[in-house]
């Protein structure tokens, strides 16, 4: 299992767009794909699940990696995210 932490620079946070963008990255992993934001946990493959976590700008998240593709699903999940998720 790798995780990383992330700080969301999106002014708008995870609304509709891009938390459907980070499910796209995600779902082109094997691994299992979490977040962490508080005590609240996150599927990051279900849009629902990560509009659910309303996730604002400045916010931190840990993300967790679990599978035989852990650490490409990290890099790919950590960069989208600082690209701003196609916003």
């Amino acid at each position: 299992m790798v995780s990383q932490k992330v700080v969301i620079t999106n002014p708008t946070g995870l609304h509709l767009r891009p938390a459907g963008n980070l499910c796209k990255v995600a779902m082109n992993y094997k691994s299992h794909i979490t977040f962490s934001y508080g005590e609240n946990t996150a599927n990051a493959k279900s849009v629902l699940s990560v509009l659910g976590a309303c996730i604002k700008c400045g916010d931190e998240l840990e993300f967790k990696c679990e599978g035989p593709d852990e650490q490409e699903a990290m890099d790919a999940l950590v960069e989208a995210i600082e690209n701003g998720l196609g916003e």
